[in-house]
């Protein structure tokens, strides 16, 4: 019972409780996809999200948050106001992997000033050999503002952002294996089609496309990506 404040609560327990019971910490979230009803409540989900993370001291310590997506949906199963599902390390692995092989294997969260910073989510977690990329919003890094134009150029700025994170992690963008793209008006995926393209030099990622009833910012495309990792994430020495 109640509104998005105490159904983002539950979901977060919830998902809390999953990771405690196979011994995985909240702060070994790599990823945090949100699905709301209505854009309008995303800050009293934020409020709430903030209580959750980071969770542990050592997290605290350096302002751990894991990347994150936010999507709003034309409905969720229960009439649900909100759903979240989560991407998490699993530094053990799985058997028959032995528990000593875990080590050097770590998480990595990094910023860059190229691309849009917030307080809410880090631009890419890498976990193993996978770094997963916040959802990007055609925002210019220099302003902190949307980009004026149409689907193409606001297409070409969310690009831009996610280029300048995946390389800040020595990565290029024909790296990506999979990326997820959000409309506002699915009448534009030719124009954006027309601008993805360009991006890449081989054969393109996985991809989907769907179209949603808003974008936060009024925005008219969001993308997030996931990039391979094939060196791992060995600690810093």
């Amino acid at each position: 019972m109640g509104g998005v404040k105490e159904q983002t609560e539950q979901c977060l327990k919830n998902i809390k409780a999953i990771l405690e019971s196979i011994d995985v910490p909240f702060d070994d979230i790599v990823k945090i996809n949100i699905f709301l009803k209505n854009l309008s409540d995303i800050e009293a989900v934020n409020e709430v999200y903030t209580t959750f993370f980071p969770d542990s001291a050592i997290a605290r310590t350096v302002a751990y948050v894991p990347a994150r997506t936010t999507v709003v949906a034309s409905a969720l199963p229960m009439d649900a106001l909100v759903q979240i599902d989560a991407v998490v390390s699993h530094g053990d692995g799985t058997p028959p992997q032995a528990v000593e092989d875990r080590h050097g294997i770590v998480i990595r969260a990094n910023n860059t000033e190229n691309a849009p910073k917030s307080p809410l989510s880090t631009q890419t977690v890498a976990f193993s050999h996978y770094n997963h990329i916040s959802a990007q919003l055609p925002v210019d890094p220099k302003t902190g503002n949307l980009v004026a134009g149409n689907a193409a150029e606001q297409t070409k700025q969310c690009l831009a952002n996610i280029k300048a994170i995946v390389e800040s992690v020595d990565h290029v963008m024909d790296d990506i294996v999979k990326v997820n793209i959000q409309l506002k008006n699915i009448s534009d995926i030719a124009a954006v089609n027309d601008v993805y393209i360009t991006f890449f030099n081989r054969d393109l990622p996985a991809r989907t496309t769907v179209g949603v009833s808003a974008i936060p910012m009024d925005a008219l495309v969001q993308i997030d990506a996931v990039v391979s990792n094939g060196e791992g994430t060995p600690p810093k020495l």
